[in-house]
């Protein structure tokens, strides 16, 4: 049995990217920058390094949630690990990212301390919720 699952809370690293297929499903790519606290072994003093984390959330949910993200926001982040690998000018790339399966809100908004506010699929017996499609198809305009 094999368990495929992410939880991770950060930063926005930059504002999200919007992308969508040739038939039009909204793509939304965005990076959260984990710190991970260690002593560094020359100062004997406490660091945070940053680990960035690349996450993309599909259809309406992105476009939604698009409206609400920028650069700096605090989320935290639940999914499962995609690895994905292309061919690119003659170069194999490859990337593993993270498909979002809830976000939530941990930032405060307009200085007004909020409860943090949580975004996920809606349950199975409202509405279904469609596998996420393979991204790297032909379908995804790389510039």
């Amino acid at each position: 049995m094999a368990l495929n699952m992410v939880a991770i809370s950060g930063n926005l690293t930059r504002d999200p990217e919007m992308h969508a297929t040739k038939s039009g499903m909204a793509i939304m790519s965005l990076s959260v920058a984990v710190n991970e606290r260690a002593k560094n072994p020359q100062t004997g003093e406490w660091e945070d390094r940053p680990n960035f984390v690349d996450c993309v959330l599909f259809g309406t949910r992105a476009e939604r949630l698009s409206a609400y993200l920028s650069k700096g926001a605090k989320v935290s982040v639940q999914g499962k690990l995609r690895y994905s690998s292309w061919e690119k000018d003659g170069q194999r790339r490859s990337k593993l990212e993270v498909v979002v399966d809830e976000l939530e809100f941990m930032s405060r908004r307009d200085g007004a301390q909020q409860q943090p506010q949580a975004y996920q699929n809606p349950p199975a017996t409202t509405q279904p919720v469609a596998a996420a499609p393979d991204v790297y198809d032909s379908d995804i305009p790389f510039s």
